[in-house]
């Protein structure tokens, strides 16, 4: 069943000059899949982000999720609809830090006015399965970078949704907070089915993804299923990387 079809978006920013960042892009993603979106900057792969959740819509093309446009949806159906639908993990965590850790993890049930029984044991779940228990009582500011991602991936789970979207997930953290974060992520789909998209620059994550799919100028351009090894995944991604171009930022050359 799939969760996410992208069919045949084009994005056109109009302009002085205008500017086509995506064109024609058609893929799916199916349930308890976890893929990767690689490509230079100015690909498209933000752009494709933003048509995926919403934020932005597609100039010709459809987004379907879960078996709806959201796109055709008014604009407070939308926000709902992105709430009850999507969970996010950003770069910069986007947690409230006059929040405690788990005030911004039940943001979301909060939000849709959860009964608080369901919310206490629904966070004694996620965090135990996450680690962060013991952390629940914190500031933001009193917790790790990797602390903090976990925290932001709990809020993204916490309301069941249908597909979880991940922005650079580590492009904030150090290699040792960055894998944690890829094994958070890998065990969540593994064990959970939870259904991902994940943008980044970063090879060794995209290792963990179970398909990656490249975007070159606004086109798709390659993708890669992983096997078995996640070695020589991570060895093919930095091949066709280094065949697409881009600066040495964009090719990690660490080893797993």
């Amino acid at each position: 069943m799939s969760i996410l079809q992208v069919r045949n978006i084009t994005k056109v920013y109009e302009g002085k000059v205008s500017y086509k960042a995506l064109d024609g892009v058609n893929f799916s993603i199916e349930k308890g899949e976890f893929v990767g979106i690689m490509g230079p900057s100015g690909s498209g792969k933000t752009t494709l982000l933003n048509m995926v959740s919403t934020i932005d819509s597609p100039t010709a093309g459809e987004v379907i999720i879960n078996g709806r446009n959201p796109h055709q949806l008014k604009k407070k159906d939308i926000a709902l609809f992105r709430r009850r639908e999507l969970g996010f993990v950003f770069q910069y965590f986007n947690l409230l830090d006059t929040l405690t850790v788990e005030e911004n993890i039940i943001l979301p049930l909060t939000l849709d006015k959860v009964d608080t029984k369901v919310m206490a044991e629904r966070v004694a779940r996620v965090t135990n399965k996450l680690g962060i228990s013991e952390i629940l009582k914190k500031r933001t500011y009193e917790i790790s970078g990797g602390q903090m991602q976990r925290t932001a991936i709990a809020r993204a789970i916490i309301h069941h949704p249908q597909l979880i979207l991940a922005d650079e997930p580590t492009g904030n953290l150090d290699s040792k907070s960055s894998k944690d974060v890829m094994e958070t992520l890998q065990h969540l789909n593994e064990e959970e089915n939870a259904t991902m998209m994940m943008v980044t620059h970063d090879a060794l994550a995209a290792s963990y993804c179970n398909r990656v799919i490249f975007i070159k100028d606004g086109q798709l351009y390659n993708e890669l299923h992983r096997g078995q090894n996640r070695q020589s995944f991570y060895q093919q991604i930095i091949d066709v990387l280094s065949v697409l171009g881009g600066n040495a930022h964009e090719l990690s050359a660490t080893r797993i």
